[in-house]
């Protein structure tokens, strides 16, 4: 495996494990997940920074293993500098759909990987 598809690897299982209702639901294990500088751009347009994020993330959707899971595909990342991903890939939860993108970076081992920044836009019905 090339370093670069190891990156790309890497920075696609986070993303999916930030899906995982278990991880979604703990502080403490999004918060490995997440970079202490991350922001968010939700769907809704409301911006989030990591501590916001953190506080809130368990009583959003997808964070309860009875309620609606994200669905992913078509996930796909690229490396844009040595230890920076970007991921991109479209989502369902429940009836909803949307498409996402966002960055993964690796300051050193210790930190390992951790989204830095991430954007979502809900697609409305009908569209392609």
């Amino acid at each position: 495996m090339s370093d670069e598809t190891a990156q790309v690897a890497a920075a696609i299982a986070g993303e999916l494990r930030l899906m995982d209702p278990e991880v979604r639901a703990s502080r403490e294990l999004a918060g490995e997940l997440l970079d202490p500088e991350f922001v968010e751009v939700g769907a809704s347009g409301r911006r989030y920074a990591y501590e916001q994020l953190l506080a809130e993330l368990a009583d959003k959707p997808g964070a309860s293993k009875d309620g609606p899971r994200y669905e992913p595909s078509g996930m796909t990342g690229v490396v844009l500098a040595p230890g920076l991903v970007q991921v991109t890939f479209e989502a369902r939860l429940g009836e909803r759909r949307s498409r996402h993108s966002s960055l993964w970076r690796r300051r050193d081992e210790r930190s390992g990987w951790r989204m830095y920044y991430h954007h979502a836009t809900v697609v409305p019905p009908g569209v392609e």
